[in-house]
């Protein structure tokens, strides 16, 4: 009955800036760590960044650092990737994910994600 459901996705030029959004439902994630991956064609899934349950805390990849922002609205059961001077090879296929646990550290070594949203296409474009 949880669900993650992406928006926003589409073709941008290089340089230019998007904002996705993951909308989430059955249960509230405000106690919970949420994060963005992606995956190219031909490529492993990749970490793009995540944010801590109190909103305080953020991380990301050190190919985005700079240019992406993660957010969330816990009174919409929202979260959000603001991406800024979006190159090539940002273009990939975009997933929300949430951790189930309530009140876990953002941590690398300790983000578990056991929900995930169907993804959402990005194409930046030369």
């Amino acid at each position: 009955q949880v669900q993650l459901v992406e928006s926003g996705g589409g073709l941008v030029q290089a340089g230019g800036s998007l904002r996705v959004s993951c909308a989430a439902s059955g249960r509230t994630f405000r106690r919970n760590v949420m994060g963005w991956f992606r995956q190219a064609p031909g490529k492993e899934r990749e970490f793009v960044a995540a944010i801590s349950w109190s909103g305080g805390g953020t991380r990301y990849a050190d190919s985005v650092k700079g240019r992406f922002t993660i957010s969330r609205d816990d009174a919409t059961n929202t979260v959000y990737l603001q991406m800024n001077s979006l190159k090539s090879e940002d273009t990939a296929v975009y997933y929300c994910a949430a951790d189930g646990r309530d009140y876990r550290s953002l941590s690398s070594l300790r983000e578990r994600y056991d929900y995930w949203g169907q993804g959402t296409q990005i194409t930046v474009s030369s």
